[in-house]
């Protein structure tokens, strides 16, 4: 069955690729055998072809240096990639150089960037980070222990802490998120009362002063 067109391309450029992919000085490679493998699970129809020239030879030259061409068909839509065969400095192998394990390693190189042309791995090509639309999953929240519960408690008691830190950075069970609610509410009421009870006893204070001058000045 023919997959709708775009469909492909959506699919596969959405993946991201990161963790599959190795830095050699400026450049960015994608794993070759990891690429196949999970195209190969979306679409499983997939081909490649290695193309050859006239003399049935797997790689192509102009006398000089040389190079593979190599052709992925998904649903009946075949994107090809020509490669040059390079060294290890990404440099042109000249002809009378060039070994089977040359071929070889351009071939799978080459497979990988056909493959991206149908959209797997194509934004490392484009020097971008993350595919189109891909979202950053959030890592996970640690998790706390009584023990470590108690001493951020503690912490916010003494002003240190506050509730909300505490809840944006650590992942909370239901009963210590009742906990810690509950905590921080008996100590809001407390220093509530201590408050109420300094303003009684100012206000005390500044009373027995007046009622003091006043006995004072009218003797």
């Amino acid at each position: 069955m023919k997959t709708p067109k775009n469909v492909v391309f959506d699919t596969l450029s959405s993946i991201n690729v990161n963790d599959k992919t190795e830095k050699k000085g400026n450049l960015t490679y994608l794993s070759w055998a990891w690429a196949w493998a999970e195209v190969k699970k979306n679409y499983p129809n997939v081909q490649r072809t290695v193309y050859e020239n006239v003399n049935q030879c797997n790689y192509f030259t102009d006398g000089k240096s040389c190079w593979v061409k190599i052709g992925v068909t998904i649903d009946e839509i075949e994107h090809i990639d020509y490669l040059p065969i390079m060294d290890f400095r990404n440099k042109s192998i000249l002809l009378d150089d060039v070994t089977s394990f040359d071929v070889n390693k351009a071939i799978q190189r080459s497979t990988t960037k056909a493959l991206a042309l149908h959209g797997l791995g194509l934004y490392i090509y484009a020097g971008e980070d993350l595919p189109e639309g891909y979202e950053i999953p959030k890592p996970e929240k640690p998790k706390l222990d009584t023990k470590r519960l108690n001493g951020a408690l503690e912490s916010i008691k003494n002003g240190n802490y506050s509730i909300e830190k505490l809840n944006e950075t650590f992942q909370l069970t239901p009963s210590q998120n009742e906990k810690a609610k509950k905590f921080v509410d008996e100590i809001e009421t407390f220093r509530l009362t201590i408050t109420q009870k300094e303003r009684a006893e100012k206000f005390a204070e500044n009373e027995l002063t007046i009622k003091t001058y006043i006995d004072e000045n009218t003797k």
